[in-house]
């Protein structure tokens, strides 16, 4: 099954929770919610940290209101609810025509809720990013968000989270302040002091909400979030953006913003001076109040004078020098080197990778049964885990060093030049009776250095003692700091049965390598065979427990074959039996994230599992991965690259994440970015077919060009048949854009019973392709047989996940293509009330785009084209919507020669990133 189209290649994966209506959001939503109360819940609009926003209707009153319940969960607290409490009584208590009225704040059933005015516009996020503001529009728009922000402060109340997604425009495009989340009295403010709890938005937040501790939050604080707003404004981008929450802070807390005339040459120097003000990491250097900087901004509007004064050259050189002595000394030499040296030397030193990085290559096995070789996998797997808990070294991931495996010539240079690492550790293990020998050595890449080496010669249960040895002396050699906890987490051996460890073991490798794999389904299974042996022989076997729950969560919701609830049950016992043994460990945070995600589709709670498990696990690239895939399911699909690409610095040849970067930029109708993404892929695994098609398979969607597929396929089928077998889909569909009918078939009988076409969670079977490729010949008889073959095969899956929107999906297709109208609507209907866009951006908006093909089928050209006009201009893009599907494959042949279609397949052309 080919990497573009398969179930796998996209993992079931934004709102801040604001009382918004979005009339587009509220069309596709017909399914009524129920009633809470006095509230009749008709949509949800919103989600943030604290609760979920509801579209309702107040029936004693007649109204329609936004409705803000906090969301209950198994591992909400005390502290989460009276955060809430604290939210709706500091924002009922300002009346202001710039701040979202409070209706009512109640409680029912055990759920914390209040009711506010629904403001009928749009976030300042949503609004700019449709049509950038004017420099004198973000002036006056911020002029006026101050003087609200000063009228909450004259009456007791900072904001303490002022971001665009919380600053709304009504239908006359005035500004409205939500969201008092973070809210407290400024009064008692003085008196929390020693509180760890980080609040606010990263991106926005204040250097002193950023460093905790006894750091006083003030007036300041909402200014600093002001001026973090403008800077967005008048630059597109926020002050401060690393890839992820702690790089973000690290970014605030030690550096400067770019001045913003560097990002924007229009704005002036007092503009840009009057933004930079805000942002003084030292409060006291801010405007000393939100009214003075709202009077500022007027003096820029009506051209007079400003009051705040540039900051020097040499002011802002010492005080970045008081903050980076170390770096400052550095500077000093490099700038002393370079005068006698050249520039050069600056560009080589800083090109060289970080001294405290490394990758643990695969370990040779040199016992005389080579039955052991999973036992040194292992063995090399539990090092790498080891020092991977080491916050001061970067580790690469075990997937990137598979394919350096032991016994080959190895070039270190080359190989850490690829991984971008300084060191890397080879080794040996000899196994024989009760007795192991383990050999490890340290290796400075960069000179071929050997830094340390030792042999370890023991009884064979002190195998895990012998792994903690060597990393701990590792990070003794690199001079890493090992905190009490990480040096806890080392020593902890991860079973003490080692028959145990080698199921383990074979289970893990297979778990590394089954989402690139053609064989992916039987590796899963096949994993969780051996995970529960393990488990059996060792009950207390924690980390086999985590690695169970992700290999039944990956059968329910990535393959797609078993999304039945006995599944995700087994999931929720694995992930309980590692909580039981170890509550509080990172990995059990990770395992809950895991669980959350791809079973409940909980992106809020996985979210906040995955910022606990940070700390424990920093060279984790599954956590970078997993928060990629939540943000881009929210609809956050920049954000979600960026984590994306994170994880690929710390696993920089996983096949798997640079495919979602790849698929990511293609939902953003990047698809220049996309192929670049899929080459890196192929440089990886020049052999492999899959990644080959999948790459040019691009061409075909993006400009209706099916050459360089067809000249990769004719390539692949002159290996011999067994090539074809796993990219047979693509060639299924290439064969049926060129309307190539023999070309069709015989790629028929390449796939077997594979999928004829999967677009992540839409898998249509065989029997349907067959059907199709029946329809397109006008081949009535044929195409009836096969697509009831298709349905009896499709009514099946339903029947075993009845609430499952995209199989129902599906079913509404097929059925369409037998001419049962109002059955194949009604079904789409369905899966699309089943599949909500306000909850899962990708799989709703595939779901919704998919029944454009099925209105269409079913002989509604009308809402089918309605459809096509909404979705085409959706956030997420299926590869059916692409310009070249839309132009070439048959399953919009109903639609071809009306007019309003073929405008939109021209306007398909465009891609969505400029539209």
């Amino acid at each position: 099954m080919s990497a573009v189209a398969s179930a796998k290649a996209d993992d079931p994966g934004r709102h801040d929770g604001l009382p918004v209506l979005d009339g587009k959001k509220a069309a596709r939503s017909a399914k009524m919610l129920g009633d809470f109360g006095d509230y009749e819940l008709l949509e949800e609009i919103g989600r943030g940290g604290q609760g979920v926003v509801y579209r309702a209707h107040q029936k004693s009153l007649n109204r329609s209101v936004a409705l803000k319940v906090i969301g209950l969960g198994p591992w909400t607290t005390e502290t989460h609810l009276k955060r809430f409490r604290r939210e709706a009584e500091a924002a009922a208590s300002l009346d202001h025509a710039g701040i979202v009225p409070i209706h009512e704040v109640g409680e029912r059933d055990g759920q914390c809720y209040f009711s506010m005015k629904l403001v009928e516009g749009g976030q300042l996020d949503e609004v700019v990013r449709r049509e950038p503001m004017s420099i004198r529009q973000s002036a006056e728009l911020i002029a006026k968000v101050a003087r609200t922000v000063h009228y909450a402060h004259e009456h007791g109340i900072l904001h303490r989270d002022i971001k665009p997604g919380n600053i709304l425009l009504d239908k006359n495009g005035e500004p409205h302040l939500t969201d008092f989340g973070l809210a407290r009295l400024v009064e008692t403010e003085s008196t929390v002091t020693g509180t760890l709890e980080v609040l606010g938005t990263p991106s926005y937040m204040a250097p002193e909400q950023a460093a905790g501790g006894t750091t006083k939050v003030s007036k300041a604080t909402d200014v600093y979030g002001l001026g973090a707003v403008f800077y967005q404004l008048l630059t597109g981008h926020p002050p401060f953006a690393g890839g992820t929450t702690y790089e973000t802070i690290r970014l605030l807390l030690n550096t400067d913003p770019r001045q913003p005339r560097l990002l924007n040459p229009k704005i002036d120097r007092d503009l840009s001076t009057i933004c930079l003000k805000c942002l003084e990491k030292d409060p006291k250097r801010r405007y000393s109040s939100a009214l003075a900087l709202a009077e500022d901004l007027e003096h820029w509007l009506k051209h007079e004078p400003i009051r705040a004064h540039r900051t020097g050259i040499f002011t802002r050189g010492r005080k970045w020098v008081r903050r980076n002595p170390s770096s400052a000394a550095l500077i000093t030499l490099l700038v002393a080197l370079a005068a006698g040296s050249g520039v050069v030397v600056w560009n080589r030193v800083f090109a060289v990778p970080m001294p405290k990085s490394i990758a643990v290559l695969p370990f040779e096995n040199r016992s005389e049964d080579k039955a052991n070789a999973y036992f040194t996998d292992g063995v090399q797997d539990e090092i790498l885990t080891d020092l991977a808990k080491i916050a001061d070294l970067k580790v690469i991931s075990r997937t990137s060093v598979l394919q350096y495996k032991s016994g080959v010539a190895r070039n270190l240079r080359e190989i850490a030049q690829q991984l971008g690492v300084a060191n890397v550790v080879e080794g040996s293990v000899q196994r024989s009776g009760n007795r192991v020998r383990v050999n490890a050595q340290l290796v400075d890449a960069r000179t071929d250095a050997h830094l340390w080496a030792q042999t370890y010669d023991r009884d064979l249960a002190d195998v895990f003692a012998i792994q903690s040895e060597i990393a701990k002396a590792i990070a003794d050699q690199l001079q890493a700091k090992l905190s009490p906890n990480e040096k806890k987490a080392i020593e902890q051996p991860p079973t003490t049965d080692l028959a145990a460890f080698d199921l383990y073991s074979r289970a893990k490798s297979l778990l590394l390598t089954a989402s690139a794999s053609a064989t992916f389904d039987p590796d899963l299974r096949k994993a969780i065979e051996l995970l529960d042996q393990a488990v059996k022989r060792d009950p207390s076997f924690f980390d086999a427990y985590c690695q169970l729950a992700y290999a039944h969560e990956s059968l329910y919701a990535v393959s797609g074959s078993d999304h039945t609830p006995a599944r995700l049950a087994l999931a929720e016992a694995a992930l309980q039996a590692a909580t039981r043994l170890r509550p509080d460990a990172a990995e059990t945070h990770l395992a809950r994230a895991q669980y959350l995600y791809y079973g409940l589709s909980d992106y809020a709670g996985a979210l906040a599992e995955l910022e606990i498990a940070r700390q424990g696990l920093p060279n984790d690239p599954r956590l970078f991965e997993l928060t990629g895939l939540i943000l881009r399911r929210r609809g956050q699909q920049e954000e979600g690259v960026q984590n994306l690409q994170r994880a690929v610095e710390l696993d920089p040849r996983n096949l798997y994440t640079l495919q979602q970067i790849a698929l990511s930029y293609q939902f953003l109708g990047r698809y220049a970015e996309s192929i670049a993404a899929w080459d890196r892929a192929s440089a990886i695994v020049p052999d492999n077919v899959e990644t080959r098609a999948s790459r040019d398979a691009f061409y075909l969607f993006w400009k209706a060009d099916t050459r360089p597929l067809r000249q990769t396929i004719d390539a692949i089928l002159a290996q011999g048949s067994s090539a074809i077998a796993s990219c047979a889909d693509i060639w299924f569909f290439c064969a049926l854009a060129e309307r190539d009918p023999a070309a069709a078939e015989r790629a028929l009988v390449a796939l077997g019973d594979n999928p004829c076409w999967s677009e992540a969670t839409i898998i249509l079977n065989r029997s349907f392709g067959e059907g199709l490729l029946a329809r397109m010949t006008k081949d009535e008889a044929r195409a009836r047989s096969a697509f009831e073959a298709a349905r009896t095969q499709q009514e099946k899956i339903v029947q075993a996940q009845p609430d499952y929107g995209p199989a129902l999906c599906v079913l509404g297709l097929i059925d369409a293509a037998l001419g049962r109208k109002d059955l194949a609507l009604d079904e789409g209907r369905r899966a699309i009330a089943l599949t909500p866009v306000e909850k899962d951006v990708i799989n709703g908006s595939r779901v919704l785009q998919y029944f454009a093909i099925t209105a269409a089928w079913a002989g509604d050209k009308e809402l089918a084209l309605q459809q096509l006009e909404a979705e085409l201009r959706a956030p997420t893009a299926s590869l059916m919507l692409s310009y070249g599907a839309l132009k070439l494959f048959p399953v919009w042949d109903p639609l071809r020669g009306d007019p309003r279609f073929e405008k939109l397949v021209e306007e398909a052309k465009q891609p969505l990133a400029l539209k």
